[in-house]
C-alpha cells in the first residue's frame, strides 16, 4: 500500500520532503551524508526563522556532530538504525539531555534536562538527529503556538494564522520542510490540532502505547507522546520504535511493542462511524465537503460507511476536560511555588486558579463522568470498527490568538479531539484536502485501545488517493 522506496535522486527541498526512511537509506548507501543532510535542515530552519518562528531551542552545532559521527560509524561498516542521519525535532518540555526544558515558560527558562525522555533515546537509538525542540504555548496549556518567551509561532500556509497547539511548533517544522520527523504531545489534541491545521500526519496512540514518563499522574493519565510525519510510512517506523513499555509509566506495562509492519491497507469489511457534528459543534461547509470525500475515497476502497452515530455521544466532554485539565495546571501552583506566578502568562495564572477553586468531589465527579464517556464510546464499538470526525471544526485562527484549552473557543474548534484523551482511545488525524483559502484540512479517524493499525491503513489509503498530500507551502 506504501509508496515504492526506490524513488530518483533528489536534492534541496524535495530531499527534505522526501520519506525519512528515503532519507535514511540514502544515507545508509552514501548517496548523501548525514552531514550534508543535517544542515540542508538547519539551513531551512534558518531561512525560515523569521517567518514561522518554530524552534524554540536550537541545538545545530550539536546536531552536526552528531551527524558527522553517524557518517563514520556507517564508514566503519555500522548500521545506525532505521532512522540513520535523519534529521528530527522533538517538542520543547520533551527530555534531551543537555538542553533547556522551558515548557514554553518564563518560569522554568533555568532548567537543563539531566536524562533524555525514553521516547527521545528510542529514536537516537534508531539513528535519528535531533536538530531543535520546537515551540509550544506555556506548559501546553493552549492549542495556538505563542508565549512570553519564545514569541508567536505561525502556519506555513499562511502566516497570519496559527499553526494550532500546543505541539504548533513541531508542525509548523515539519510542514516547511525542516526536520523529517517530529516528536509531539497530546494532552486535549495537541497533536491532532497542529496537523490539521498544517496538512501534517499525527497519531494520538493508545495512552500508555507510547510511554509517556514525564506526565505526574501515571494512573490518572489523559496525554500520550506521539509521532508526526509527512508519511504514513515514516508515521508506521516512528510509532514502532516509539511503544513500548518502561517502568516509569504504569500504563504502558498494559501494551505491547508495536509491530510496524503490520498496515496492510486492506480496508475490506471495516466499519465507519461518521460523527457529523463532535459535541452538537458545528462544522465549516468545506471542511465537511473535504471529509465527505475522504470518506468516498474509503468507501471505494472496501469500508462501509454508516452515517448517522448517536450526535450525543460526546456531549458534556468538555465540563469533564475542563475540570480535569484544570486541576492538573493547578498543580504547578505548587510544584513551582508562588514566585513563579508572576513570571506566568495571564491565560496560564486563569487556568491554574481555576483549577484551584475546583473541590475534591468536583474531581471526583469528573473521573467518573470520564468513565461514562468511556463506557458510552466503548458501546459505539460494538458496532463500529472506526469512529470518523473531522479533525476540527473550522480552519485555523489569527496566529496570536488567545484559545486556553479551559475557554468555550477551544471546546468548539477542538471538540472532537479532547473526548477521546478522556477515553484513551487511539486517534489520528490525516490530511484530506484544502479549503478554498488554501488552508488544509484534516480527517479524525479514532479505533479501539491497541488497534492503531487499523488507523495505519484508513491513513494509507487516502495517502494513495492523494488529496492535495504532495502541496507544499510557499516559503
Amino acid at each position: 500500500m506504501f509508496r515504492d522506496q526506490a524513488q530518483p535522486a533528489f536534492a534541496g527541498l524535495d530531499l527534505l520532503y522526501a520519506s525519512a526512511l528515503t532519507q535514511a537509506a540514502m544515507v545508509r548507501e552514501g548517496s548523501i551524508s548525514s552531514e550534508a543532510l543535517v544542515a540542508l535542515a538547519i539551513q531551512r530552519a534558518r531561512d525560515t526563522t523569521t517567518d514561522i518562528n518554530c524552534i524554540a531551542v536550537p541545538r545545530y552545532e550539536r546536531a552536526l556532530e552528531d551527524a558527522r559521527h553517524i557518517d563514520v560509524e556507517i564508514a566503519r561498516g555500522a548500521d545506525p538504525g532505521p532512522l540513520c542521519g535523519v534529521p528530527v525535532t522533538v517538542k520543547d518540555g520533551i527530555a534531551t539531555v543537555g538542553d533547556r526544558q522551558t515548557f514554553g515558560s518564563l518560569s522554568m527558562v533555568g532548567v537543563i534536562a539531566e536524562r533524555d525522555d525514553v521516547v527521545w533515546a528510542r529514536l537516537k537509538a534508531a539513528g535519528a538527529v535531533l536538530i531543535g525542540k520546537t515551540a509550544t504555548p506555556e506548559f501546553y496549556h493552549e492549542v495556538t503556538t505563542h508565549s512570553a518567551l519564545h514569541g508567536v509561532t505561525r502556519n506555513p500556509w499562511s502566516l497570519k494564522l496559527t499553526p494550532g497547539g500546543s505541539s504548533g511548533g513541531a508542525a509548523a517544522a515539519l510542514a516547511a520542510g525542516i526536520g523529517s520527523l517530529a516528536v509531539g504531545s497530546d494532552g486535549g489534541g495537541s497533536l491532532r490540532c497542529p496537523a490539521a491545521c498544517t496538512g501534517t500526519l499525527a497519531l494520538k496512540p493508545t495512552v500508555g502505547r507510547i510511554p509517556h514518563e514525564s506526565f505526574p499522574d501515571t494512573f490518572g493519565n489523559y496525554s500520550s507522546m506521539g509521532p508526526m510525519a509527512h508519511c504514513v510510512e515514516d508515521l508506521v517506523a516512528m510509532y514502532a520504535i516509539m511503544s513500548g513499555p518502561t517502568d516509569a509509566d504504569a500504563l504502558s506495562s498494559l501494551a505491547r511493542v508495536a509491530d510496524g509492519s503490520r498496515c496492510s491497507g486492506n480496508l475490506e469489511g471495516t466499519r465507519i462511524g461518521w460523527l457529523a457534528k463532535p459535541g452538537g459543534y458545528l462544522v465549516e461547509t468545506e471542511i465537511s465537503d473535504r471529509c465527505s470525500a475522504a470518506l468516498g475515497v474509503l468507501e471505494r476502497a472496501g469500508a462501509s460507511l454508516q452515517p448517522d452515530l448517536e450526535p450525543r455521544l460526546l456531549d458534556g466532554a468538555h465540563a469533564i476536560y475542563r475540570v480535569i485539565g484544570a486541576v492538573g495546571h493547578a498543580g504547578r501552583l505548587r510544584q513551582l511555588g508562588a514566585s513563579a506566578r508572576s513570571m506566568w502568562g495571564e491565560t496560564f495564572r486563569n487556568i491554574a486558579d481555576l483549577g484551584m477553586s475546583f473541590s475534591a468531589a468536583d474531581l471526583a465527579q469528573a473521573q467518573e463522568a470520564r468513565t461514562a464517556l468511556f463506557r458510552r464510546v466503548q458501546y459505539v464499538f460494538r458496532h463500529v470498527d472506526v469512529i470518523a470526525t473531522p479533525s476540527l471544526t473550522r480552519s485555523p485562527g489569527p496566529a496570536a490568538a488567545q484559545c486556553p484549552v479551559h475557554g468555550e473557543d477551544y471546546a468548539a474548534w477542538a471538540a472532537a479531539l479532547y473526548p477521546f484523551n478522556l477515553t484513551g482511545h487511539p486517534a489520528i488525524s490525516v490530511p484530506c484536502g484544502f479549503t478554498s483559502e488554501g488552508l488544509p484540512v484534516g480527517i479524525q479517524f479514532v479505533a479501539r485501545w491497541h488497534d492503531e493499525e487499523r488507523l495505519f491503513d484508513l491513513a494509507a489509503t487516502l495517502q494513495a488517493a492523494s488529496l492535495g498530500w504532495t502541496e507544499r507551502p510557499s516559503l
